[in-house]
């Protein structure tokens, strides 16, 4: 199944973490990493804290959606994620599970498609590199259209992924 994950980070070696969730994410059993788009430099949302940089990566995996989130979860953990409760705070490293497949999923611990995928542009910009024209599941309309709808925001592209 193809996946694409959002990957995030604003503490610490920023550019150091990408290439950690990378490497990690090759390690994981019934995964495989295909590609990444450029690395963007964003505005947090919520609190005032560092700048993001935030990226997607492209996977083909052969796990179920609970159980890729609960690889992803261990990567985060690996690169110092500490989960303390508070929404929005700053990472170390943060990835989503943003689409897998066709799949719609509604559960306490997981919705796919993921839902800052309608109006995020930082999740949008970087996906729309890898599958511009893929429908996103439940909205009958292509990650390039959300994208182009998607409020403005400050998101500048600042280099290639670090595969």
């Amino acid at each position: 199944m193809r996946a694409y994950v959002g990957v995030g980070t604003n503490l610490g070696d920023r550019w150091g973490h990408l290439a950690h969730a990378a490497k990690a994410l090759r390690a994981e059993p019934r995964i495989a990493l295909l590609r990444g788009s450029r690395v963007f430099d964003t505005a947090p949302m919520g609190p005032a804290q560092p700048r993001y940089l935030n990226a997607v990566l492209e996977l083909e995996v052969d796990l179920p959606a609970g159980a890729l989130l609960e690889a992803l979860q261990r990567v985060e953990r690996r690169c110092g994620r500490r989960r303390k409760g508070v929404r929005w705070a700053a990472r170390t490293l943060d990835l989503d599970l943003l689409l897998l497949d066709d799949e719609v999923v509604r559960t306490p611990a997981l919705v796919l498609p993921h839902p800052g995928i309608l109006t995020r542009r930082f999740v949008l910009a970087p996906l729309a590199e890898l599958c511009p024209d893929r429908i996103v599941p439940g909205t009958g309309c292509t990650v390039a259209r959300l994208l182009g709808d998607a409020p403005a925001a400050d998101v500048v592209p600042v280099g290639i992924y670090p595969l």
